[in-house]
């Protein structure tokens, strides 16, 4: 069976077409619209692209933001215009076959178990780290979902009281010190004190502010810049902290690191790891968890997504 996969995301909308073994075996992509009318059609764009091109039985959105507890909703998305909204209905409505929602950290997280880096794992905590932090969470096999299908949301636990200011309304929340926003906001505060300005990313920040995104700022890590290498650093402290809260909750077996700071891990990766192992309950009386990269990448949420479409697809009939 084929199915499509749609990540929708704050900047674009992914789709690709999947097939059972999880291979990715058409692509297409759109710019994420403001509205919300004009969100679902660009979904369907999407859709309709690959349909014109291969023949499917069924779609599943992957969306960052609360999906209803029957995977028919979007509750909230901080990023997308969606808002208390029945997509499924919307769009199934509109392309005349079945359409399932779900987060987009859990899509990964199934996918990473089905095809990926996880596949002998039994409790699976999977951090995508981009813009903000996005997780899922598989319990022997089974996604956990809480009693109203929003958890696990780890990228908003407050790790520093009063630190800085998040988009969902608090202060000091773990995506706002580990994530790529995160780490350009670091470098920022770090070139504020930098009085010598011998930084070359400082040199670029005076030429152009906007140039300091967390991409530049890893890239600047790799080419030595000290400025760039201790935000990385503080990222990495910041990931290890989180880390060490997360595994005395849910005590996974593995974690998986995904999202676009994943491209970077080289830079933070071991340091992390370090600093979990120090900061965790219990230090050196209790097993620690495997801390792995995604080997499925940026297109985990989107194959997650087809596949427990087609789960669904092949149980309905």
């Amino acid at each position: 069976m084929r199915t499509i996969g749609v990540d929708v995301g704050g900047t674009s909308v992914r789709a690709g077409i999947v097939d059972d073994d999880g291979r990715v075996v058409d692509t297409t992509s759109a710019a994420t619209p403001v509205g919300a009318r004009e969100l679902d059609d660009a979904v369907v764009g999407v859709i309709d692209r690959l349909r014109r091109r291969c023949r499917v039985e069924a779609v599943g959105l992957a969306v960052a933001g609360f999906v209803g507890a029957d995977r028919c909703s979007v509750e909230f998305a901080p990023h997308l215009a969606w808002r208390a909204s029945p997509v499924a209905e919307r769009i199934a409505g509109r392309i005349g076959i079945p359409v399932m929602l779900e987060h987009d950290a859990n899509a990964a997280v199934v996918a990473e178990h089905r095809f990926g880096t996880a596949r002998d794992a039994r409790v699976v905590m999977l951090l995508a780290i981009g813009t903000g932090i996005g997780a899922g969470l598989l319990l022997d096999g089974e996604l956990y979902r809480g009693a109203h299908g929003v958890a696990p949301e780890l990228g908003h636990l407050r790790l520093v009281p009063g630190g800085r200011a998040c988009s969902c309304g608090g202060r000091g929340c773990w995506e706002r010190y580990c994530s790529g926003t995160a780490l350009a906001a670091t470098a920022v505060d770090l070139l504020t004190r930098d009085r010598a300005r011998s930084s070359r990313l400082a040199k670029e920040a005076a030429e152009d502010p906007a140039s300091i995104t967390g991409r530049r700022v890893a890239a600047a890590a790799r080419e030595g810049d000290g400025i760039a290498q201790t935000a990385t650093g503080e990222l990495a402290r910041w990931l290890g902290e989180g880390l060490a809260l997360v595994a005395d909750v849910y005590d996974p077996d593995l974690v998986v690191i995904a999202g676009g700071v994943s491209d970077s891990a080289p830079l933070f990766l071991d340091s992390a790891r370090q600093r979990y192992a120090e900061a965790i309950t219990g230090v050196g009386n209790r097993r620690l968890a495997e801390v792995r990269t995604t080997r499925l990448g940026a297109a985990g949420a989107l194959i997650g997504a087809a596949t427990l479409a087609a789960g669904e697809a092949q149980s309905d009939r």
